[in-house]
């Protein structure tokens, strides 16, 4: 109806109709073919019934019958053959116009996506990125070069007033110090002997035992 009015059908619909059209050709060619095979079985068993009545003018007539009903055979299953080609490179045609239409819509979809993209807004926004990111980094290098002289101030004040708590106990750092006893530290108490400018010296197990038995 599209072509009485002037209107060209699809190309997707003209392949699909020339399919159809070739796909009935396919089945009456086949239902010709087992018909014309059964006829060649009904002459061959006729032949053979008149060769042995001995008809052989019946047997020459229905042996063209035959051979013809054969060239009919062959004839038709060569057709079916061409038109089983034809079928194919009209899928052929089918496939290769969803390719161009695939093509088609993605090229499309592509021209729309590169228009939608701004390249100058998109530099511009990799160059705030990068001056950014450059300002972070020095950023945190500084922060780093901070951190590290606070630590090694903190570690200049701890080392100072390590050094002058051992100075209030009497332990010199840069010698020897001294081990601490198996049980225990002696209490300070009266008995408890004083280092020279007055500061106090540990005692052993032995001091304490002395100095406990001297008190018995």
């Amino acid at each position: 109806m599209g072509n009485v009015f002037g209107k060209e059908k699809p190309l997707k619909e003209q392949l699909r109709e020339n399919k159809r059209m070739i796909t009935r050709a396919i089945r009456e060619l086949d239902r010709e073919t087992r018909s014309l095979e059964r006829e060649e079985k009904r002459l061959t068993i006729e032949i053979k019934k008149m060769a042995r009545e001995n008809q052989m003018k019946a047997v020459k007539i229905m042996a063209r019958d035959l051979v013809r009903t054969r060239q009919y055979v062959t004839k038709f299953i060569e057709m079916r053959s061409q038109l089983q080609g034809c079928a194919l490179k009209l899928q052929t045609v089918k496939s290769h116009a969803a390719m161009a239409d695939a093509m088609a819509s993605t090229a499309l979809a592509m021209k729309k996506m590169n228009k939608a993209v701004d390249v100058p807004s998109i530099n511009k926004m990799m160059a705030e990125f990068e001056r950014e990111n450059m300002k972070s980094e020095m950023m945190q290098e500084m922060m780093g070069d901070a951190m590290d002289d606070v630590m090694e101030n903190d570690e200049e004040e701890e080392d100072r007033i390590v050094g002058q708590v051992l100075d209030e106990i009497g332990i010199d750092m840069s010698g020897e110090i001294p081990n601490a006893p198996e049980i225990g530290l002696a209490t300070p108490t009266s008995n408890t002997p004083l280092a020279e400018g007055g500061g106090k010296v540990a005692m052993g197990v032995g001091d304490i035992g002395g100095s406990g038995g001297g008190t018995n």
